[in-house]
């Protein structure tokens, strides 16, 4: 899965519309295989993109959890815990 996707369902606040089109972006590049469409492609590409955010919202705000919600701090503080356990010590 691409790194840069991030979870989106169980969150408070719950996700924004950014971070969802976001999400939606990144994946449909990850599918097309680069960074951004050609001139001819760019409909197609932008229309994928409105049409994955678009399901993608509509699963998150389906989605049924009894898991409390997580905080975004608390989880970005633990990731970047992660990322500094991978990367050992910086000089």
């Amino acid at each position: 899965m691409c790194r840069s996707i991030r979870t989106l369902h169980n969150f408070d606040p719950p996700a924004t519309d950014e971070e969802v089109h976001a999400a939606a972006l990144q994946y449909v590049r990850k599918i097309m295989g680069g960074p951004r469409p050609s001139r001819v492609n760019r409909a197609a590409f932008e229309r994928a993109v409105e049409r994955v955010a678009g399901e993608t919202r509509t699963l998150v705000d389906s989605l049924v959890t009894r898991a409390p919600s997580k905080n975004r701090e608390v989880e970005a503080a633990k990731a970047r815990a992660r990322a500094a356990r991978r990367r050992g010590p910086r000089p």
